[in-house]
């Protein structure tokens, strides 16, 4: 009995010096040592010391966290090549494709922006019977500097806009709506 009794004040003290664990910690300690003190108070032989201390030891056993999958990047956060020939320019030719319009010639080439003159990159968009447009990127980023000049087929164009000036976030599809909107704007590929 007076075993019983030391064992169990070494546990009390042995949690009582514990207190910088945290909380999961403690109760699983807490839960531990009820599962030995319960078996203690069931029996006196060895056998169950020896089983007491394997149960300790099964519930102790720490959980192998599980880790996180990684988040893949936004596609806007992709390199720039990437971005523009690999999600930009597919997505623009489906969305002029579901309006019925058909894409002659779509690509991006580092080369000089209409009428400015000046070497930045540029989508050149040409369709069918409608309209030509070039979108401009100042440097290789998407939150770069752009602009947009539009024309009818087999002719220059003669103005160039600036191109989402005030937007602090750019997106994939806010490219594509407002390059949509220049166009419908125009009336190049629908009626206002």
């Amino acid at each position: 009995m007076e075993e019983n009794l030391d064992k169990n004040n070494e546990v009390n003290n042995e949690i009582s010096d514990n207190t910088t664990k945290s909380k999961s910690e403690e109760i699983k300690e807490l839960k531990s040592e009820k599962v030995i003190n319960m078996e203690l108070n069931n029996g006196d032989s060895e056998s169950n010391t020896a089983s007491k201390v394997v149960t300790k030891n099964e519930i102790d056993i720490p959980t192998k966290s599980i880790p996180k999958p990684k988040k893949e990047l936004p596609i806007e956060k992709k390199p720039f090549q990437e971005f523009i020939n690999v999600h930009l320019i597919p997505a623009l030719k489906e969305e002029i494709n579901q309006r019925g319009l058909e894409i002659k010639n779509i690509n991006l080439t580092n080369t000089n922006r209409p009428i400015a003159g000046d070497k930045c990159w540029v989508i050149n968009c040409e369709i069918k019977d409608t309209c030509n447009f070039w979108l401009s990127f100042e440097k290789d980023e998407i939150s770069s500097l752009k602009s947009i000049s539009l024309s009818k087929p087999n002719q220059k164009p003669s103005i160039i806009e600036s191109f989402l000036i005030d937007e602090k976030r750019i997106t994939l599809k806010l490219i594509i709506s407002r390059v949509l909107q220049r166009l419908n704007g125009q009336k190049l590929i629908g009626v206002n």
